[in-house]
């Protein structure tokens, strides 16, 4: 047996393992040190993924690390937007000069002597450390990870990694190998990054905002305009259509603040957020085209942050061209955890001419779970006094599902934490979708979210295309893509689709893949007739989805929330 190691020290860290080509566990470093997106060495992470699977450092065979070299260290807010204050200064403007060169040769290489320094410090082998290029690694995770078999394209497209920001792959037979690459100064992620910062937002945090406003401006003539101020910025090689860059007199992605602040000076900010994702759709769009039509192939398999933008997804599967489509779910730097450690796993399998024997990518839900007397343990020991009563439920999905079929939120924690952005109801707040008005008392209840901002459902899978149409087949329970609403199903979840162009983030819940989340779901619908939930995730807004009882409690004490489901305990506020 080959124990593997993946590690993302880069911003939202997160350890992962993988045993013979079977995803074990992963973790995000945020769910334990309760920072949102936190960065660096996620010591804490490698600890309790370790703890779960019952091991030892002594017995990891190897570590793949994720990134040739990371520049962020412990990562912070406060660092993200003072890199972005300073991006156009003068400073900023020598840094992108000395990119490529010798003197950024030298800081790579102090950066991964400092790098492996932090691990030896956490009693790691200097000779189990592997580190890999980044973009393979996301390329690695679509790839390794698609359920799709024969050759496949792995596109890979985000802000920054090992000075690249896109890729095109072909794999087959195991092997992955890299045709195409973007420069990070062309980088679209960046782009889209900057216009978040500019618009008063935390890049690498709030793009989603971005996004979620962009439906707003209904002028698609505006919108058009809007959208051409952006893409004058760049342009399709005429000799490779498989990589874009920087029209002439365009300044690197990473020192163009000043000048993308001009282009959209005075504009309105909704007007602004739909030219952006007009752009960046249609830029995806003919680049996963032009892809297609240069390699015949027409399976795609997706990774990299700048796919959670779930609308371009959307357009991508709408392509004729893509026969087969895999988006690897939560497919921010996170998942390249994941993604080290297929790729190392594979590059030692071909090297012994081994078939690469890795599982493709299942359910979701990769941390760590709790007993109920780890849960009735926490009750006794939660401070303050609680404001709260609790029972243990002998059947606590049929209480759950009769709860919120009466109108109330309900909370709810139970069995293994999903990994990544999306909470797939194991770590969800839930509610009846028939009302847009349950949107305003979630907000008041415990989410703060901006008032434009949707909410998604979860869906029984075997009923999803009663609620929303699919293009063509496609199976989706990781929340990594839109569709358009039925139009005859909309009054039925109004509070679970977006409010102004119908469309809906779903997550498709089988029985196979979370049987008690399925059982509370066919609870509902025998309650209500309908299949459909509202599903968002149980957090305070700003911080990290909970993990362990503990924290369910507190954000539970410390919200409007009236209900928690935790483990097999009901509990409830006497108000």
């Amino acid at each position: 047996m080959t124990v593997i190691l993946g590690v993302n020290d880069n911003i939202n860290s997160a350890a992962a393992i993988l045993s013979d080509g079977v995803l074990l566990g992963a973790v995000q470093e945020e769910r334990l040190t309760r920072v949102k997106n936190q960065g660096g060495v996620p010591g804490m992470a490698i600890d309790d993924v370790l703890k779960a699977h019952g091991l030892t450092l002594k017995e990891i065979d190897q570590v793949a690390l994720a990134g040739a070299y990371t520049s962020f260290g412990r990562w912070s807010r406060e660092a993200v937007t003072r890199q972005y204050q300073h991006a156009s200064s003068p400073w900023g403007h020598i840094k992108q000069k000395l990119k490529n060169s010798v003197v950024d040769d030298l800081y790579r290489k102090y950066r991964r002597t400092g790098r492996l320094a932090e691990y030896e410090q956490l009693k790691f082998r200097s000779e189990r450390l592997t580190s890999l290029d980044h973009h393979m690694c996301h390329a690695s995770a679509a790839y390794y990870g698609s359920p799709m078999s024969g050759r496949q394209l792995a596109l890979t497209c985000d802000g920054s990694g090992d000075r690249l920001s896109a890729t095109v792959c072909i794999g087959e037979n195991g092997r992955l190998d890299r045709i195409a690459e973007v420069h990070e100064s062309d980088s679209l992620g960046r782009l889209y990054a900057v216009v978040t910062f500019l618009m008063g937002m935390l890049p690498h945090e709030h793009e989603y905002k971005v996004m979620g406003l962009a439906p707003y401006v209904p002028d698609d003539e505006r919108v058009a305009d809007m959208a051409r101020v952006f893409s004058d910025l760049f342009e399709f090689d005429s000799r490779n259509p498989l990589i874009w860059r920087r029209k002439r007199g365009v300044p690197s992605l990473y020192s163009a603040t000043g000048l993308i602040q001009s282009l959209i000076y005075r504009r309105r900010f909704d007007l602004v957020a739909a030219g952006l994702q007009k752009f960046t759709e249609d830029l995806l769009v003919q680049w996963v085209s032009n892809a297609v039509r240069e390699t015949g192939i027409h399976q795609v398999a997706l990774s990299g942050g700048v796919f959670m933008n779930v609308k371009a997804n959307k357009r991508i599967l709408e392509l004729p061209e893509v026969q087969s489509l895999f988006i690897f779910p939560s497919c921010g730097d996170e998942t390249n955890s994941i993604g080290a450690a297929y790729l190392l796993h594979a590059q030692s399998r071909l090297a012994q001419s081994k078939p690469v024997n890795i599982d493709p990518l299942g359910p979701f839900y990769l941390g760590g779970g709790f007993t109920d007397e780890e849960v009735e343990q926490a009750i006794r020991d939660f401070r303050p006094a609680p404001k709260f009563r609790s029972w243990h439920a002998p059947d606590i999905e049929k209480l759950t599902a009769e709860t919120i079929a009466a109108g109330h939120v309900v909370a709810r924690a139970k069995g293994p934490m999903e990994f990544g952005a999306r909470a797939l109801g194991n770590r969800s707040i839930l509610a009846r979708p028939e009302s847009s008005h349950v949107v305003q008392i979630i907000n008041r209840m415990v989410k703060n979210r901006d008032f434009w901002m949707p909410f998604a459902p979860s869906v029984l899978a075997e009923r999803a295309e009663e609620y929303y149409i699919k293009p063509k087949p496609f199976f989706s329970p990781y929340m990594i893509i839109a569709f358009d609403t039925r139009p005859e199903s909309r009054d039925k979840f109004p509070a679970a689709q977006h409010p102004y162009d119908r469309t809906a983030r779903p997550q498709e819940v089988t029985e196979n893949w979370n049987p008690e989340y399925y059982r509370l779901l066919k609870y509902y619908e025998e309650f209500t007739g309908e299949g459909i939930i509202l599903n968002t995730s149980f957090n305070l807004h700003g911080h990290p989805i909970v993990y362990r009882p503990m924290e369910a409690l507190e954000v539970f004490h410390n919200s409007g929330l009236p209900f928690l489901a935790l483990g097999n305990w009901w509990l409830w506020k006497d108000d």
